[in-house]
């Protein structure tokens, strides 16, 4: 308890002095060069940090309950020659910590990495194609949302539902399409499966599937993966100039979707019969979904909700860390609380999660309390969250400050 108090103590102090935190009101887009006099050649940069001290009661005999972690560090890039073309570099490394940093920063978690670099050609009036190394992907919002501005600390970890299984790091090489007609907004892609994937299982006889088609099939079989998401704006129309949704407006758009989403990888899975022989199984994702964010006085108060059902099928009684053949519930809900806007404002939040798995009768429950202090928006924040996940006769309990800032 001693560590916990320690780390209350760290929280409160940081927001007694949170005046030295209070950036701009006026962020204005951030670093943007125009490079003709219509602007409509240009480069922007997008730099952002994200910052974490944790606190943990389930921890090893000889490992601390309190640790930090450097969980984002990243430079986005993008340009446009005019408005057809647009190309798109995104690099930096998450997940930093004492337990996978290098002595002289050449370990694999210190390196740098390209998570996209795409390039897009406008073929009709909101209609776009594209290829590379991207983030259009299918199944659901939080699959395609942003790390700039989430409501609650990070994303639902299962929501991203592919993540080293067959692409890195929630990204495919391939090509995409993307548009909208009128209110309907619509990406699809089609994209390289990972070989080397994170599940590096061999399937027991008669036992459960493993995420190895590529691997162990070859390309030939288990070489592409197939993916979509459509939804339809009711009210405010988001932007589709790229693929990162956002996760809460404040209040500054009033907006109401409804979202259908797919991934399809035949035969990415692999099972072996009672002899050993081993045949693929299609894995199949989809989900529906409904986001509404929308201001609920002339004050600054606003509400954020979000709530999505998904349907996974890996194979048979898959079960691989965050994943398995199963359904998933997730649903978030925040409250801005009314106040100056160009002044620190506040959003408790809500979420909860429910995971049922064909392979086990236990249930992954995950519930999160907590909440932003916003001192310029989403650009500079800090975020306090208690976690509690229950998986059969695991328990965790989890404290975690964040403080994020970009530009």
């Amino acid at each position: 308890m001693r560590n916990l108090h320690n780390f209350l103590l760290v929280f409160l102090l940081s927001i007694s002095f949170k005046v030295f935190s209070q950036g701009s009101p006026n962020y204005d887009g951030g670093i943007k060069v125009t490079l003709n006099k219509d602007g409509k050649k240009y480069i922007r940069i997008i730099s952002w940090a994200q910052v974490q001290a944790s606190y943990a009661d389930q921890v090893a005999d000889n490992e601390s309950n309190t640790s930090f972690n450097l969980r984002r560090a990243r430079i986005l890039m993008y340009a446009q020659l005019n408005s057809k073309f647009l190309i798109l570099t995104h690099f930096g490394l998450n997940s930093l910590n004492s337990s996978n940093m290098s002595p002289i920063g050449k370990g694999e978690a210190s390196q740098l990495f390209f998570h996209d670099v795409w390039v897009q050609y406008q073929i009709a009036k909101n209609h776009t194609v594209g290829a590379g190394l991207h983030y259009f992907n299918g199944i659901s919002r939080l699959n395609n949302q942003s790390t700039l501005n989430f409501l609650t600390l990070d994303n639902n970890r299962q929501s991203w539902a592919t993540l080293g299984l067959s692409d890195q790091f929630v990204r495919h090489i391939g090509v995409f399409f993307k548009g909208n007609f009128e209110k309907l907004q619509y990406r699809l892609a089609i994209n390289d499966a990972i070989v080397n994937g994170l599940d590096l299982r061999s399937p027991t006889n008669n036992g459960s599937a493993v995420y190895g088609g590529a691997r162990l099939l070859g390309t030939k079989e288990a070489g592409k993966t197939f993916a979509g998401y459509f939804d339809y704006h009711f009210l405010d129309q988001e932007s589709n100039l790229l693929p990162f949704k956002v996760g809460s407006y404040l209040g500054e758009k009033r907006v109401f979707n409804l979202g259908f989403g797919f991934f399809a990888h035949p035969n990415g899975a692999v099972f072996a019969d009672n002899l050993g022989n081993i045949s693929g199984e299609n894995v199949s994702i989809f989900a529906v979904d409904t986001f509404y964010d929308a201001p609920l006085s002339d004050k600054g108060s606003s509400i954020t909700a979000y709530a999505v059902y998904q349907n996974n099928n890996y194979g048979k009684n898959y079960l691989f860390n965050a994943y398995g053949t199963g359904s998933m519930i997730y649903s978030h809900l925040g409250y801005t609380l009314a106040g100056d806007t160009s002044k620190t404002r506040f959003q408790p939040y809500v979420s909860f999660a429910k995971n049922s798995y064909d392979a086990t009768k236990d249930n992954r429950n995950i519930l999160g309390i907590g909440a932003n202090a916003y001192f310029n928006g989403h650009n500079s924040k800090v975020t306090l969250e208690y976690q509690h996940q229950k998986f059969g006769v695991s328990s965790l309990n989890t404290l975690t400050l964040q403080a994020m800032i970009y530009l």
